[in-house]
Parts: structure tokens; C-alpha cells; sequence
């Protein structure tokens, strides 16, 4: 029955429509991600993109012009993860939500010494919704096309947070390959996740961002964006999940190099 309507929800779906080229090699050359893919792996990402365009719906929000360069950009980043995983590990939603900066959301924060529920704003630059939208800062985007190495990458994190919250929990383990043990993936993420709180907690200065001792579910969203963003970073200050996450997101290579 489950195959059944995802059939139908298939043959309802807008047609992918073919990206000119003068937009997607404007694309690519403003987007050094992009533009360091194989020709192979550019043109199966461009694939991707076709079906990322036609599936999900975007929303300019507070004055943000759309165009369809602008599309292309958050389209390419959000589907450079799932190159390998597959269409599919992008299911489950389909607004886009842009903001021209910054958005401010209303947060409560429950005290668990003192039972005080207090609320207040939080200024966010991307977040990600189970079964519900992922909204983005535009002028974040242009910074990290600007600043492709830098270590960050909005779209990747939220995406990374997407691709977590696949299996039902927002906790840093995403549905992993059968080639992929969970128990080996949480054994090193928590070990790595354990000393990145320690040295943040201590107020050392860490290569990583300090963002990512928020939480475990942060902790994997950080790590996926430094990965795509500075793999070299990722490899020496964590060459366990560097492994890792070449394992998920490019098994290919993985297994080449072993």
C-alpha cells in the first residue's frame, strides 16, 4: 500500500524540467563545491537538481527576490549529500523557506534545576524542520559561496539535519548502510562528540565550530558541513569521522581507499 501511493505521489509530481545551461554553468562556477565535482558527478548532480526544482516549492519571505539562479544555488548545495544516497533520502517535505539574513524565532527555555520555563527570540541563520520546512538565510548562502572553505556551509547543516531526522530522531545518527554499523558509528560520534565538550567547556580554542557541543544532533550537522566544506579540517582534527562520513556520503571512494 506504502509503494502504492508513493507511485501515485510520483506520477503526480511536476516533471522535472532540464536547467539551461548558462544558469547551471553560472552556478557552477560560483560554487566551488560544484565546481570541483568529476564532469560524471556534475551531471548527476545537475540531474538531481532537475527533481529537487520540480519537487520542493520555495517561499520568499521579508523582501528576498527569488530568481532562478538563487534557486539553483540552494538546490545544488542541498543535494551534493544525497549524490550517493540517492534522491530519495530528501524525502518527507517540501517548502523551502528564504529570508534575505537573519530570522528571529521565539524559543522556551525549560530550566531543569529550577522547573522555570522561560521564552525569548533566537536569532537563526537555518533551520530545519521534521516533516516540515528548511529555512534559510540568503546573505548566509552568498557568504558561504564567498568563503567556500571556510568550514561552514548553511544549506549542508540543514540538510544534515534533514538527512538525521529521517528515521523518526534528531540525534546524530541518520539511516546508515547496511556496510555502515550503527554501533560504530555511535561508538566514534560520541567519543569525538565527548572530547569536543570537554575542550569547548574548558574554553579552548577548537578548529571545529564550538556550535556543534550543543548537541549531538548539532554535533553531526557541524561535522557534515565542515566535511563538504574543508574535508582536510575534518581528517586532522577528526580523522574518525572524517572515515565515517566518507563511508556514508561517498561509499565509492571508501572503499577504493581501503
Amino acid at each position: 500500500m506504502i509503494d502504492f501511493f508513493r507511485r501515485l505521489r510520483e506520477r503526480l509530481s511536476p516533471r522535472p524540467q532540464p536547467i539551461d545551461d548558462a544558469t547551471w554553468n553560472r552556478v557552477a562556477s560560483d560554487c566551488a563545491l560544484v565546481a570541483a565535482l568529476t564532469p560524471e558527478n556534475a551531471a548527476r548532480l545537475r540531474g538531481l537538481c532537475e527533481r529537487f526544482l520540480a519537487d520542493k516549492q520555495y517561499v520568499p519571505l521579508a523582501g528576498v527576490e527569488l530568481d532562478d539562479y538563487r534557486c539553483l544555488v540552494i538546490a545544488a548545495l542541498a543535494c551534493l549529500p544525497v549524490l550517493d544516497l540517492g534522491y530519495a533520502h530528501l524525502r518527507g517535505w517540501r517548502r523551502i523557506l528564504v529570508y534575505p539574513g537573519e530570522f528571529r524565532v521565539r524559543r522556551e527555555h525549560h530550566d531543569e534545576d529550577t522547573g522555570v520555563v522561560t521564552e525569548g527570540d533566537d536569532a537563526l541563520i537555518g533551520e530545519a524542520w521534521e516533516r516540515g520546512p528548511l529555512v534559510l538565510s540568503w546573505a548566509d548562502i552568498e557568504q558561504d559561496l564567498a568563503d567556500p572553505h571556510s568550514g561552514f556551509n548553511v544549506v549542508i547543516h540543514e540538510i544534515a539535519h534533514k538527512l538525521d531526522m529521517l528515521d523518526g530522531g534528531s540525534d546524530g545518527v541518520p539511516p546508515l548502510p547496511a556496510t555502515l554499523p550503527r554501533a560504530e558509528w555511535i561508538r566514534a560520534f560520541q567519543q569525538a562528540y565527548d572530547a569536543h565538550c570537554t575542550a569547548v567547556d574548558a574554553e579552548q580554542e577548537t578548529a571545529i565550530d564550538p556550535y556543534a557541543a550543543e548537541s549531538p544532533d548539532e554535533f553531526f550537522a557541524c561535522l557534515v558541513e565542515a566535511w563538504y566544506s574543508d574535508e582536510a579540517l575534518v581528517a586532522r582534527e577528526m580523522p574518525a569521522i572524517a572515515g565515517l562520513l566518507q563511508r556514508l556520503f561517498r561509499p565509492d571512494a571508501a572503499t577504493t581507499a581501503i
